[in-house]
């Protein structure tokens, strides 16, 4: 079972794009004034707790292929058993990490584009 919730995985992948593409929409919007979105997303996945960051490395392993989706609680298992490094370091080292992540949620059945849709609604 999935632990983390879609709108999480949506941001992660909001940021990854914008991390990847160099563009900060949010940038003039007064949040986290003087930090890149590198360090707003490093920040984001490290405030996850153990289960959360552990679900959302399955889903990325599932959008990579790593592990079918009917395996999701066994990477779930693995993420939390194999972990040697700090999450947000080995999921950013990952240079498709949104395209990883909405496919994932794709193959799981949750739809990442209302999720993101939701995310660049004003507020």
């Amino acid at each position: 079972m999935l632990e983390i919730t879609a709108d999480k995985i949506a941001h992660v992948i909001v940021r990854a794009r914008e991390y990847d593409s160099g563009v900060n929409a949010w940038a003039h919007s007064g949040h986290r004034t003087g930090q890149g979105v590198r360090a707003e997303l490093q920040e984001f996945i490290a405030g996850l707790n153990d289960d959360e960051q552990a679900s959302l490395t399955a889903v990325m392993w599932v959008g990579r292929d790593s592990f079918d989706a009917s395996d999701l609680d066994e990477a779930i298992a693995t993420a939390k058993s194999e972990k040697t490094s700090p999450t947000e370091n080995y999921l950013m080292g990952e240079p498709r990490l949104a395209d990883y992540l909405e496919a994932g949620m794709e193959a799981l059945g949750i739809s990442p584009g209302d999720e993101v849709d939701d995310l660049h609604r004003p507020v």
